[in-house]
């Protein structure tokens, strides 16, 4: 999982764990290296303090008066023959001494002088001796997991001159400070478990509140729309980069609303525009044989005709006609532009879907209902405005060559009166299928193309929804759904 893929929250939850963590490890490596270096400084300091010690004490025994013998490198085996012993054992240290030429003279570990190992000492470290100021070497290597150190130095005469030369092996034991090293991990694990607790309540609750403004902003910007009113964000107690966040939200909020209300009065006189202009369209088809049927009859009047009557007749049907054809367009569009006010009254959808449909006298228009009572609170008018509309749009939608067959269906889904016409027609083209709803869209030689738009625009006052399904050349489908309350 990678972490630009968390939220912000899982994001900080994380990094404040991590920091805690990285500041134990922290913690740890430095107490490590401190150990081994402290430690490194003391077997140091130690080894030399020994070294000083055994000095004296060697020096002590050369120049007592209970030496008998000749203060030089061939008697130092005679001199410290018992002291050597007595000397490690009070130092707790073995002791070695060799002739300046490397040979082994006497040491107080027992069995070396069969060791042969141990019975000379290299060239290189007694080069190292001799060259350096300090005229002391120390050796240090590592044997089965152990550290050990070998120091070299000169043991020397009252006249300080060398009569040999001291080694004294020394064990590096950790012991003691590597327990005290493990007593301060388990020092910094129980104190480094109460900080980690602490942190992950203080993460979660920090995160909690840096990203809880955060959310109102973004459910805020989820549900925006340009087609609804959008709610202004109110945050108090907020850090200064959210308080920012939210004045650009609330500011982008107020641009919003205007251009949405410059938006919706747009669109509102576009669509006026349109619709005056297939008015206009729509009116002047009858006007112009209106006004050649006039400037016919004004012609060829001839009040002596003794077919006048007949002719007279004729042209005044033919002027009503034309009339009657604007009329019906001008009520079409009235209609359209005025929609009566809702009267809810409780209502059997059933019934009403029926009353609809007889004025249909189409032997291949079938209904349909899952139940005898379907009760909803409805307009009873605009119910049947809507069920004509789609009844005439099904039929005009049929083919001259084709056995029509229109089904209408009413049942219920989800607290809803669904309303399904359903026909065999020619269908919708994929061209046409987003213009169906719009009130100057039609693909009949006559008529304004209002019913579906009229349609849809009283299923929405009700909060319902219209939707249609097509194939081409098989039919359509219209599914209306209104709620009951």
């Amino acid at each position: 999982m990678k972490l630009k893929t968390l939220s912000l929250r899982a994001r900080i939850f994380v990094a404040m764990i991590l920091l805690v963590l990285l500041a134990s490890v922290l913690i740890s490596a430095v107490a490590i290296y401190q150990y081994k270096e402290q430690s490194e400084d003391y077997h140091t300091e130690r080894l030399t303090r020994k070294e000083e010690n055994i000095q004296t004490h060697l020096k002590r025994v050369l120049n007592g008066r209970q030496n008998t013998w000749e203060v030089k490198t061939e008697n130092i085996p005679l001199i410290f023959k018992e002291e050597v012993y007595n000397i490690a054992d009070i130092h707790k240290l073995q002791i070695n001494l060799y002739d300046l030429e490397g040979a082994l003279l006497i040491s107080s570990k027992a069995g070396l002088q069969n060791n042969n190992t141990d019975q000379c000492i290299n060239t290189e470290i007694l080069n190292d001796l001799s060259n350096t100021a300090a005229h002391r070497f120390v050796d240090k290597r590592m044997e089965n997991g152990e550290t050990f150190q070998s120091s070299y130095t000169y043991l020397l005469d009252q006249k300080s001159k060398e009569l040999a030369i001291l080694n004294i092996p020394y064990l590096e034991k950790d012991d003691f400070l590597t327990k005290e090293l493990l007593e301060f991990l388990k020092r910094i694990a129980v104190a480094f478990m109460f900080v980690l607790l602490m942190a992950i309540v203080l993460a979660f609750l920090l995160s909690k509140y840096i990203t809880k403004s955060l959310k109102t902003i973004s459910d805020k910007i989820n549900t925006t729309r340009l087609e609804k009113r959008n709610e202004r964000i109110e945050v108090d107690d907020t850090s200064e980069e959210i308080s920012t966040l939210v004045t650009s939200y609330n500011s982008m909020i107020d641009e919003l609303e205007e251009s949405a209300v410059q938006l919706a009065r747009s669109e509102r006189e576009q669509a006026w525009r349109e619709m005056a202009k297939q008015v206009a369209h729509e009116i002047k088809n009858p006007l112009t044989p209106m006004r050649l049927t006039v400037q016919n009859f004004q012609r060829k009047f001839n009040p002596e005709d003794e077919n006048i009557h007949s002719k007279l007749d004729e042209y005044s049907k033919t002027l009503i006609q034309q009339i009657d054809t604007m009329s019906s367009i001008a009520s079409a569009f009235s209609n359209f532009a005025k929609m009566p006010a809702q009267q809810n009254e409780t209502l059997n959808v059933v019934n009403i879907v029926k009353l609809a449909l007889e004025i249909f006298n189409e032997d291949y228009i079938v209904f349909t209902s899952e139940k005898e009572e379907i009760i909803a609170k409805l307009d009873r008018t605009q119910l049947i405005r809507v069920v004509t509309n789609l009844v005439k749009n099904a039929i005009q939608a049929m083919p001259e060559k084709k056995t029509p067959k229109i089904d209408i269906n009413v049942s219920t889904n989800n607290g809803n009166v669904v309303i399904t016409v359903s026909d065999n027609g020619s269908g919708v083209s994929d061209e046409n299928i987003d213009k169906v709803f719009e009130p100057k869209f039609t693909t009949k030689t006559s008529g304004m193309g209002l019913g579906l738009a009229m349609v849809k625009n009283i299923v929405e006052t009700y909060k319902g929804t219209i939707t249609f399904k097509t194939e081409k050349d098989k039919g359509t489908v219209f599914k209306v759904a209104f709620p009951k309350e």
